[in-house]
């Protein structure tokens, strides 16, 4: 499968989008449209920053990528899995949440001893919380 090119500045355009919502829990979901070109763009942006197949990141339902350099898998359950839903992976994308912390809090599903290696590429588009 080819990879897509990512366009930088649709990646940044996409988060902004979807900004308030991260920064504020009690900010109005966005559409799903939204979500889905926030979530593709950055999975997309970290394929390409660390190109590879050894760690499969999914974001269920908008993408699965396959990232970072190492023996590649192409058949059955990847051994190194990266899941989590759209806010957790956007928050993580933009370092507003932490790689270790979602882990221990169940929100980042890892297999695999390689899926760690994918928070040496994040942030993939840095957000900054406001001060209260």
């Amino acid at each position: 499968m080819a990879r897509q090119k990512v366009d930088p500045a649709q990646v940044r355009a996409a988060v902004a989008e979807v900004a308030g919502w991260l920064l504020a829990a009690e900010s109005a979901q966005p559409e799903r449209s939204v979500i889905a070109a926030a979530v593709r763009g950055t999975a997309r942006a970290l394929a390409a920053d660390a190109p590879g197949h050894s760690v499969e990141v999914r974001v269920p339902p908008f993408v699965a990528v396959q990232c970072v350099e190492g023996p590649r898998h192409t058949r059955g359950t990847p051994p190194n899995v990266v899941e989590t839903d759209a806010r957790t992976w956007l928050l993580l994308a933009t370092g507003l949440l932490d790689f270790d912390t979602a882990v221990e809090s169940g929100a980042l599903s890892v297999s695999g001893t390689r899926a760690g290696e994918i928070a040496a590429w994040l942030p993939i588009v840095p957000l900054k919380a406001t001060p209260d």
